[in-house]
């Protein structure tokens, strides 16, 4: 999932066993490759696109892709364009891109594979409160009608949606079973906390989020407005600065007022 004129984004997480991003991704590969050879039924893990994870991670058993229309060409988010092109293509024009879900269709297909192997499934979607995702996946359960899918609804966009699939992957190497992974991804979503400041109002405006007179008198004091996602998975604004190092600190203060805790780590991420 991209996301348009990011000067900043700050989330913390609350979880325990975290590995360090290259160390994690080889110990994850090795394990894959221990499973695969053990022939045993397996717990496939799914993420859609919004995790801004990329088809080529390797670390996942499925991907759904997002459908992004820009300049009147669709793409596959993840899969026939990833984040520099996109940037690249936003920046060249001045079209707003259109988004949509990947037909129910498109889960039946995978939910059908992971029954007829007699293996499990956790499937990670992007908050249902900002996307059709998790109910596609849904239907597709019911149409399917295999205990064996579980579809979390995570609440949460991003990078959030990344760790949880990650810490499944995890647990699932460590032998944990598919109850008790979606229990723990239940219990973790709601601890995590995104800051993000948006470095330009260009974006809002051309997605209707901002008329243009607001929008030209923003630009012009450098307002940057921080968003936060909700407990309820929404997007909501939570502060307005003047300039970016004051949106930097208000994001740190606002990090530093969820009562962190120091034991685990804070990630920190900038987009163009």
């Amino acid at each position: 999932m991209t996301i348009t004129g990011i000067c900043g984004i700050i989330y913390t997480i609350s979880a325990q066993g975290v590995l360090k991003h290259n160390k994690e991704r080889l110990l994850l590969k090795i394990y894959r490759a221990h499973y695969v050879l053990k022939g045993d039924d397996m717990i496939r893990i799914l993420v859609d696109s919004a995790s801004d994870l990329s088809s080529e991670d390797g670390i996942f058993d499925y991907y759904m892709p997002l459908n992004i229309e820009l300049c009147g060409v669709g793409y596959r988010d993840g899969v026939d364009i990833n984040a520099d092109s996109f940037y690249e293509k936003l920046i060249a024009t001045k079209e707003f891109p259109k988004t949509s879900c990947p037909a129910p269709r498109d889960f039946t297909v995978v939910f059908e594979e992971v029954k007829a192997k007699g293996d499990q499934l956790i499937c990670f979607s992007i908050s249902s409160a900002l996307s059709g995702m998790y109910q596609c996946a849904m239907l597709a359960k019911e149409t399917v009608d295999y205990d064996g899918i579980y579809v979390i609804d995570t609440l949460a966009v991003t990078h959030m949606i990344g760790y949880l699939a990650r810490l499944a992957v995890k647990m699932r190497d460590e032998g944990k079973s598919a109850h008790e992974i979606v229990s723990a991804c239940e219990e973790l979503k709601k601890r995590i906390r995104i800051f993000a400041g948006a470095d330009t109002l260009e974006y809002l405006r051309r997605g209707g989020r901002l008329n243009n007179a607001s929008a030209f008198v923003g630009e012009l004091v450098k307002i940057k407005p921080v968003v936060t996602v909700t407990p309820h998975g929404k997007v909501d604004a939570v502060g307005k600065c003047l300039g970016r190092a004051k949106a930097m600190k208000f994001i740190v203060d606002g990090i530093m007022e969820s009562r962190v805790d120091e034991s685990f780590p804070v990630y920190s991420l900038y987009s163009y």
